[in-house]
């Protein structure tokens, strides 16, 4: 198999110390393909899920972004620094002292719709410019709230003692979990700061199914690196699935409606979107839409060729 031929969803462990960009670029060398890129920025503090999209994947990419995330965060109370991470300069320092038992309250009390503003130190545009190019220069804007969702928010440990806990979250796209923890600083009449963060999953992908640089050169080298890339429809699993006849699928091919009885089953709802087969091949991201004539047809939502 030419390199360039090399189609998929690679899950990369995020080693620490490397931006999302930084990964993109050394997979870039190894796998010798220009077509790539990454669906989730992390923090060069953190680790874990990084979903890389590879050749028609890359189309996918921001299908991936979007999707909820699942953290391990480390906290530490007590002082914060202008970045909310331990990569920061301290700004400030509290004496405040945190029992336990009011740290589980404070945690619980995150749960569910709210608005977050952004971090200066974060790739968020503000008026075209990046908010942490402003931060470097010694600038603080105005940063308008963000809607966010915290689905699930739990204190796995606290040690009362060093102020040290860790917290697991199933948070929205766009989540800054580093403010989620200088919040609960505040929630708590302290200041907290983050100084671990692990992604252990993004959309449907674990962690545990994750690849490192070694296993991708050693792939490359042995000629099986298409045996560790998952197939794009992976990443939408939550969509159901339709199989399409010949002449629907010739259809769908240059764009046209296909109607329901050139598949074997359509979503009953319009707006529904649904994973498109043909001979057990994935086509595309399909969505059902009213026909102008009444009744329901399947048109191309994404296609990821």
């Amino acid at each position: 198999m030419q390199q360039s031929d090399l189609s998929g969803i690679l899950l990369m462990n995020k080693p620490q110390g490397f931006t999302s960009h930084d990964v993109v670029a050394k997979l870039r060398g190894i796998l010798h393909t220009r077509k790539i890129g990454h669906g989730g920025t992390l923090d060069p503090l953190a680790t874990g899920v990084l979903p890389v999209f590879i050749g028609g994947a890359t189309k996918a990419a921001d299908f991936a972004a979007a999707q909820d995330k699942e953290y391990v965060a480390g906290f530490t109370l007590g002082y914060c620094t202008d970045t909310q991470d331990v990569t920061g300069e301290m700004l400030q320092t509290s004496e405040r002292y945190a029992a336990e038992y009011a740290v589980k309250r404070a945690v619980r009390g995150f749960i569910g719709p709210q608005q977050q503003i952004p971090p200066m130190y974060s790739a968020v545009k503000v008026n075209g410019q990046k908010l942490y190019d402003l931060a470097r220069k010694g600038r603080e804007v105005e940063r308008p709230a963000r809607d966010i969702v915290v689905h699930e928010m739990e204190l796995l440990d606290f040690d009362e003692d060093a102020q040290k806990g860790t917290l697991r979250c199933v948070v929205s796209k766009g989540t800054y979990v580093r403010t989620l923890v200088n919040d609960l600083g505040e929630k708590l009449g302290t200041l907290a700061v983050l100084h671990s963060l692990v992604r252990t999953r993004s959309g449907a992908y674990p962690i545990e199914q994750c690849r490192s640089f070694e296993d991708c050169e050693r792939a490359m080298a042995d000629g099986t690196m298409q045996q560790l890339l998952l197939p794009t429809d992976s990443l939408f699993t939550e969509h159901p699935a339709v199989t399409l006849t010949d002449e629907g699928a010739e259809r769908i091919a240059r764009g046209a409606v296909v109607f329901p009885r050139q598949a074997d089953t359509l979503p009953g709802s319009a707006g529904a979107l649904c994973r498109v087969y043909h001979e057990g091949r994935f086509l595309m991201l399909g969505q059902v839409r009213e026909l102008d004539k009444g009744g329901l047809g399947l048109f191309v939502y994404k296609n990821f060729k």
